[in-house]
């Protein structure tokens, strides 16, 4: 579905992001994952090769929080393959603290990961997309966007804020045939839920409609669809994929 393109995918080690990764590459297309350090971004691409020694992908580390260097990784995946045809924005930090202990620090820490850094890598791929007349962005929200969340405010409020700039890039991008969507996962079944006591997932699970919490392959999947060309006409969507749960 996606074969002869170029994706750049953020948070791209492990999880969702990596599911991603993998599900693109099974599709034809050549990755390039960012981790949060070149040590975690070889070796993500590592056991992928490992996989499948076929397997198209390669691993970079810029600083996603800064402008200079997210242009400059950027810049040398243009050089190298010649066009970036989809952008996934999906690294991102979350927290559960509560309001009375929530520093200004670590709520702009969070946004500056969940908010400024895929604004600043949609900025560094929008010229070259423009260029060539089309491109796919793919941002990750969340099913807290819609719902919010008992404590952690950053999260449900960088989310947000993701829809939004999915919702006005789509309008100002799509005359320049670049298609803007983003994903909104709900509870899944990442390191984190995994060490999740079972007694705490189980109410959980009993909230959702489909009495299953989702996998990383469940939203592996979406991104596909959004970036392939079954999704042509689709643009300034928020895609849930949660189940149809509730917080």
């Amino acid at each position: 579905m996606l074969k002869g393109k170029v994706a750049i995918v953020t948070g791209g080690t492990r999880g969702i992001g990596y599911a991603i990764v993998k599900k693109y590459l099974e599709n034809h297309a050549t990755v390039i994952l960012c981790g949060s350090r070149q040590e975690t971004a070889d070796k993500a691409a590592a056991q992928l090769k490992a996989e499948n020694p076929e397997w198209p992908v390669e691993g970079i580390a810029p600083e996603l929080t800064n402008y200079d260097s997210v242009k400059a990784a950027f810049d040398g995946v243009l050089e190298r393959y010649g066009h970036i045809d989809i952008l996934v924005n999906n690294a991102g930090m979350s927290s559960s603290t509560k309001l009375s202990d929530f520093t200004p620090e670590l709520f702009q820490k969070i946004m500056a990961l969940n908010v400024d850094a895929p604004f600043y890598c949609i900025r560094a791929v929008s010229d070259a997309m423009t260029a060539q007349g089309s491109g796919c962005i793919l941002n990750t929200s969340s099913m807290v966007s819609r719902d919010g969340q008992p404590s952690g405010v950053a999260y449900p409020t960088s989310k947000a804020a993701i829809n939004g700039m999915t919702l006005s890039l789509a309008r100002e991008l799509g005359p320049k045939g670049i298609r803007v969507n983003a994903v909104a996962p709900g509870i899944t079944n990442t390191d984190m839920m995994q060490a999740t006591p079972k007694e705490l997932v189980a109410p959980l699970i009993a909230q959702i409609p489909l009495r299953r919490i989702g996998e990383p392959e469940d939203l592996a999947n979406a991104f596909l669809f959004l970036a392939s060309d079954a999704a042509s006409y689709i643009t300034g969507e928020i895609l849930h994929v949660d189940g149809r749960a509730r917080s």
